[in-house]
């Protein structure tokens, strides 16, 4: 998801890409420690979630003396991989670093990077099962460990009730399908004033996620269950590209969000009916626009899409330093305070048992239906190999291409899997 100012994935499958060039750069495996012996933990939070960060480290220093911890603002959008990056070649990376989901795979590869799976799995205290599986997943490289989810989060439908019902539309329900949604799409479409539903095309991982749950949701997947080829260039992958298509060149209701974000404001504004989006754009919606939240539309099932990020630790030292931090700071019960004070979504199945948790769905009630899905309908997670942001790149052009009516949705999916075969036979 996003970090305070808002982390975008598609600045983290830019950064992701850096990797490869400086796969050959040096840096020694130790370090991790800030000054005066503290354990350094890098951050991209501001505002209400750094405060929140911030008052739960400065507890855990009050309680911990002898093991302080130093929290450190890394710049959030501002080149988060290239600075740790960076810090590998000087030698002085931190204890803890919040990544991107999609950076792990290659930070998996760097001697740095410390393998928690004994950590996690034989630390009885941490429960590792107790994660949500759509975070363990993102922390996890060929069945290796290498970080700590620090977000879990999911796609699910916003819409307007005011449009709704000013087209004389029920509102969705659990089991909507891609036809009600594709006809109440068409229904609040009008002309060039109002779409029906919004979908950010600027050909980035924001263009691909979304359609990844739509080839999900027709039973496809995008890899082969090896790995090796392109699976998306299905029956499944086509129904979901031409729906696409349909909508967006034949129904006209789908705006196409250039990457700048405006879908929000223009929700706001009563000129998108619809989004597939998560729980940080919430806190963008005018307290004016009433708003419900539902489980995407379906074909074959529900399924969405998860976009876990992590805590990764790097070092020996920085390993056996902060992992008692980590551990206490992704505990149930401070977890749940942080949640409460962020809107951050649990990531723990514990969280939901907790007595305050009903304080958590009546403080965030448009979070009910995101946590729904963590158990429910996050079933699948895009694959954790270092291929990955090549692969978004070439998946991100076909859809782009299909939604602008500039290629027809079987030739973008037979060019794109032959990109996508051969980027993975290079490998």
């Amino acid at each position: 998801m996003t970090q305070g100012s808002g982390l975008s994935r598609r600045a983290a499958l830019t950064l992701a890409a850096t990797l490869a060039l400086t796969a050959a750069c040096g840096g020694s495996p130790g370090g991790g420690s800030g000054g005066g012996g503290k354990v350094t933990v890098w951050h991209g939070y501001t505002d209400k979630e750094g405060e929140a960060l911030n008052k739960l480290a400065a507890r855990w220093n009050s309680e911990h003396p002898d093991n302080q911890v130093e929290m450190v603002f890394n710049g959030g959008n501002d080149g988060v991989l290239q600075k740790t990056l960076a810090a590998f070649v000087a030698g002085n990376p931190p204890a803890v670093s919040y990544e991107f989901g999609s950076s792990l795979s290659g930070l998996a590869e760097r001697p740095q990077t410390q393998d928690l799976t004994s950590t996690v799995r034989d630390d009885k205290d941490f429960k590792w099962d107790d994660l949500f599986a759509a975070g363990r997943e993102a922390a996890t490289v060929d069945g290796k460990v290498y970080g700590v989810p620090a977000l879990v989060d999911n796609l699910s439908l916003v819409y307007n009730k005011k449009l709704f019902d000013e087209a004389g539309i029920a509102y969705p329900t659990e089991t909507w399908t891609w036809e009600e949604f594709r006809s109440a799409a068409a229904k609040l479409t009008a002309g060039s004033d109002r779409f029906g539903w919004a979908y950010v095309n600027d050909g980035s991982e924001d263009t691909v996620w979304r359609y990844l749950a739509l080839l999900w949701q027709a039973g496809g997947d995008l890899l082969s269950p090896d790995g090796k080829k392109a699976a998306f260039d299905s029956e499944a992958g086509k129904q979901a590209m031409q729906l696409l298509h349909d909508m967006a060149v034949e129904d006209k209701s789908v705006y196409l969000d250039t990457g700048d974000q405006q879908y929000v404001n223009l929700f706001n504004s009563g000129r998108v009916g619809m989004l597939w989006t998560g729980p940080w754009d919430l806190g963008g919606i005018n307290e004016d626009v009433s708003y419900g939240v539902q489980f995407l539309p379906g074909k074959v099932t529900h399924a969405t899409i998860a976009g876990p990020d992590t805590f990764v630790v790097f070092g020996d030292k920085g390993k056996a330093d902060a992992w008692p931090f980590l551990k206490w700071l992704l505990s149930p019960e401070i977890h749940l305070e942080f949640a409460m004070e962020t809107g951050h979504l649990p990531i723990r199945q514990s969280e939901l048992s907790l007595p305050d948790y009903p304080k958590f769905e009546e403080k965030f009630p448009g979070n009910k239906v995101f946590v729904e899905n963590l158990a429910k309908n996050v079933t699948k997670a895009r694959p954790n190999i270092s291929q990955y942001p090549k692969i978004s790149q070439s998946l991100g052009t076909a859809v782009q291409s299909v939604l602008l009516g500039q290629a027809q949705p079987a030739d973008a999916l037979a060019t794109a899997r032959a990109e996508v075969d051969e980027i993975l036979a290079g490998s």
